[in-house]
């Protein structure tokens, strides 16, 4: 099932697996922003990352001196979503836990993806309220991947504010390595290069602090910027060793285990704790121009 929004100046798709954003075209021009998941380079669009951002060490956790079992980026993503309201301008997709869930992560919860469009802004909403008894843990994440030229990939730039630097997290394979932090320069845009991301991805830490991400190239009329409220931090990505024709620029609520990670999911670096009842919101936004 695929859910359309549109308004004067943009039509948005919307995949009920996954709740993924899967399009959306100016419709002056019919430019398509969303990268249109070529499994030759990546099958997805713009995934949904619930309840981990990442990898767990080994894809392993502990709950309750439990072990489970779950991989990367976790399950949302490739789960069906309920449509809970659906508007010419918006719409609110539900998962909520399930017996299968409970197998594999034993916390109950409510996860609401939001979308809604206003004028040439498209703001994505994140919303997980704790349906259990007893305080859970989750991350939660955006992985949205633009259209770029691949013949012109070094052409495009990305600008990031408002700080003139931000602190970079490293990655050694999967895993956040302390030991290989350093400083991201945000004073000149960043010229994009494949060769960046051979060792993945590009990983800023926000500190839930709102940021600016534009992507644009100036040989071309179409680009965008990411308006992100409360992020703990954002990765840049394109797939290492395939020149892939797109860009992804990912607001993240949580992010992969340190190399160091005792797998205790409570114990987990940058893990959201949320108690009984209580509801937790992340939010972001693109503007097309």
């Amino acid at each position: 099932m695929t859910i359309k929004l549109t308004n004067d100046i943009l039509a948005v798709s919307i995949l009920k697996h996954g709740a993924e954003l899967a399009s959306v075209v100016d419709l002056e021009s019919g430019y398509e922003y969303v990268w249109q998941a070529d499994a030759k380079y990546w099958g997805r669009h713009a995934p949904n990352l619930f309840p981990i951002v990442g990898r767990l060490q080994d894809n392993q956790y502990a709950v309750a001196e439990q072990d489970y079992a779950m991989n990367q980026h976790g399950f949302a993503r490739d789960s069906e979503f309920d449509v809970v309201e659906v508007t010419p301008i918006a719409a609110r997709l539900r998962l909520v836990a399930s017996d299968a869930t409970l197998s594999f992560y034993p916390l109950k919860f409510q996860f609401d993806v939001l979308y809604e469009l206003v004028q040439d802004t498209l703001k994505i909403s994140y919303i997980v309220t704790n349906t259990d008894t007893q305080e859970i843990y989750f991350s939660v994440g955006g992985h949205p991947a633009f259209n770029t030229d691949q013949a012109k990939f070094d052409e495009y730039q990305i600008a990031v504010g408002p700080k003139p630097s931000y602190l970079r997290e490293i990655l050694n394979g999967p895993y956040v390595d302390f030991t290989q932090e350093t400083t991201f320069d945000a004073t000149q845009p960043m010229a994009l290069d494949y060769a960046d991301y051979n060792n993945d991805a590009i990983i800023l830490k926000l500190d839930e602090q709102p940021a600016d991400l534009t992507l644009s190239n100036q040989n071309e009329a179409h680009g965008l910027t990411m308006h992100v409220d409360n992020a703990k931090f954002v990765g840049i990505w394109t797939p290492a060793g395939k020149a892939a024709p797109f860009i992804a620029i990912e607001p993240w609520w949580g992010v992969a285990d340190t190399t160091d990670a005792d797998g205790v999911l409570a114990h987990k670096y940058a893990i959201n704790k949320l108690a009984v009842n209580d509801t937790y919101k992340g939010e972001y936004s693109i503007e097309f121009f």
